[in-house]
């Protein structure tokens, strides 16, 4: 039996290439945002601020990275379908946990079927949040 586990994660470049990514989709968009990039140990690997972003959404960046890569890959706007008709876990439960985020804009960076790290963006709207951050994702694959 073993005692340890290999375990691949995001690096620093493939971070920054994944903020690239977003950071295009946010332009394009025409909208200002902040985005993190999260490894799997929850730990922050890159952040950065676009000029004009608000403040506030760059922890709110960097939870909804760590949100993703602390329930799995499960991106931030899945837990509405997760809990769907669930009244007491979304009431008074999960979503009162300190750092959780559970709406878009959290999305997971997969390689090879592998979670590997997540991609958080906030400024827009959920929708804009997450669209912001898919690309981002998505930078990392064509990579």
């Amino acid at each position: 039996m073993s005692l340890t586990r290999p375990q691949t994660v995001i690096s620093l470049a493939g971070a920054r290439a994944a903020i690239a990514g977003a950071f295009a989709k946010a332009t394009e968009l025409g909208v200002a945002v902040n985005i993190a990039v999260a490894d799997l140990g929850g730990n922050l690997v890159s952040f950065d601020r676009m000029d004009g972003a608000a403040l506030m959404s760059a922890s709110i960046a960097q939870d909804k990275a760590i949100s993703v890569v602390s329930f799995k890959g499960l991106p931030t706007h899945g837990w509405s379908e997760l809990f769907a008709g669930d009244d007491e876990s979304v009431g008074r439960g999960i979503p009162l946990r300190p750092g959780l985020v559970i709406f878009g804009g959290g999305i997971p960076i997969v390689l090879d079927g592998e979670l590997v790290g997540a991609v958080g963006c906030s400024g827009g709207s959920s929708e804009e949040d997450r669209l912001i951050a898919e690309a981002g994702a998505a930078a990392v694959l064509d990579r």
